[in-house]
């Protein structure tokens, strides 16, 4: 079987003749193949690479939808994501996409010229001695190509060069701006998955972003009742209100301690919450839903948040971190006992796998089969939308939150 890390090793586009940074204000001619990088220096700009080739097993697609995530905004502006996640050169963006296939290589018979696809964006190795692909979850995988992590250059390109496996037949009514926000909702789905979520339960979503928002979505398809959503933005959660009319919403007031947040989210809910779906990966936000939490409660926690959380709460509820003050006497945000002597589970997602084994499973055609019959509604979640040529100037909508994006998108 193929080496994925060797087949698409980013020094392969980073070495090649063609391959060049454009100016500021360059205008790239339309039949080039052009994307969005990032570099240590933290900068966002746009390059033109070689349009590739097809080899066996694998398909061109012309990118048509990229959503910008969160974790694209962190890797230009901090240069990393944990300790094992770290921009070192150059790097190309985006794993938010869908588009159309254009090119075919040797031994693909599943897939035609014209078919319109999404893209799942993590590429295991596939290999039987790899115990995390063998047993379904491949999200574990140690040789994972996840284009837009680092090395691996992302999807937000003209042309993308797939596994042929590892893209997703969209029906006619799914448009690709629909499709390529398959993505996050897969990250959502896997979270309820493994969350264990059930009909009626009682659910806390914290943060109305992106993913707090598919998450909201998909707990509502999932028939919990009633959910509570939080955020520090009231733009935030009249959008959420919006989306989902019978959500009751918790305006997070900054200074306020997470005990004081957390009674308030109790009395919104009415009744003991069962579980949260922690969005944002911020300590006070997780402290915050530990003490929302009826006995036996779960804190789900699909949030990126910082490598090392070490807080302290002040009496006054401020906030002291090692950052702040490097000698301030720190301890970690989670109370232990409050969580012992409630019995609170505390679980983390990282990205998405086929759950179970089974193909009907898998979170993306789930994410499609939700989207094409209707029973989750990803249009709204699109404020903003950019040409390819433009990506640029996407990038810094999506870093500002005084412009409002909830999710900005790049078409070509």
């Amino acid at each position: 079987m193929a080496d994925n890390t060797v087949i698409y090793d980013p020094r392969k586009v980073l070495e090649h003749p063609q391959f060049r940074i454009l100016a500021a204000g360059e205008k790239p001619s339309k039949d080039a193949n052009i994307a969005a990088f990032y570099n240590p220096a933290h900068e966002i700009h746009l390059v033109e690479k070689p349009r590739p080739v097809p080899g066996p097993g694998q398909v061109l697609v012309h990118v048509r939808a990229t959503g910008i995530c969160g974790s694209d905004v962190h890797f230009w502006k901090h240069g990393r994501v944990g300790d094992s996640m770290v921009v070192t050169d150059e790097c190309g963006s985006g794993h938010e996409s869908a588009g159309e296939v254009v090119e075919v290589g040797q031994g693909v018979t599943q897939w035609k010229v014209g078919d319109r696809v999404a893209i799942e964006a993590g590429v295991p190795c596939s290999q039987p001695t790899c115990d995390a692909c063998r047993t379904g979850r491949y999200n574990a995988c140690p040789d994972v190509v996840f284009f837009s992590t680092p090395p691996y250059h992302g999807t937000l390109s003209r042309w993308h060069l797939h596994p042929a496996q590892w893209l997703h037949r969209l029906p006619d009514n799914v448009t690709f701006e629909e499709g390529s926000l398959c993505e996050p909702l897969a990250v959502a789905l896997a979270g309820i998955d493994r969350a264990g979520l059930r009909l009626a339960d009682p659910v806390l979503v914290c943060g109305a972003g992106p993913i707090g928002l598919v998450s909201l979505l998909s707990a509502r398809a999932a028939g919990a009742e009633p959910i509570v959503i939080t955020d520090l933005f009231q733009s935030r959660l009249d959008f959420a209100k919006k989306l989902v009319p019978s959500v009751r919403t918790v305006l997070i007031e900054r200074g306020s301690t997470p005990k004081e947040q957390a009674e308030k989210i109790k009395a919104a809910a009415g009744l003991p919450l069962k579980l949260t779906l922690e969005c944002t990966g911020v300590e006070s936000s997780i402290n915050t839903a530990i003490h929302s939490l009826g006995f036996g409660g779960k804190v789900f926690i699909i949030g990126v948040g910082k490598t090392e959380q070490l807080v302290r709460t002040k009496s006054d509820g401020t906030i002291m971190t090692m950052e702040s003050n490097p000698h301030f006497p720190s301890f970690t945000q989670f109370p232990f006992m409050h969580l012992s002597a409630n019995e609170i589970d505390v679980s983390f997602q990282y990205r998405y796998a086929n759950q179970f084994l089974r193909s009907l499973a898998a979170q993306y055609p789930k994410a499609i089969r939700l989207v094409a019959e209707g029973l989750v509604n990803l249009k709204p979640l699109v404020t903003h939308r950019f040409p390819l040529e433009d990506a640029v100037a996407a990038f810094h909508v999506a870093a500002d939150p005084s412009q409002g994006a909830i999710k900005v998108q790049i078409q070509d």
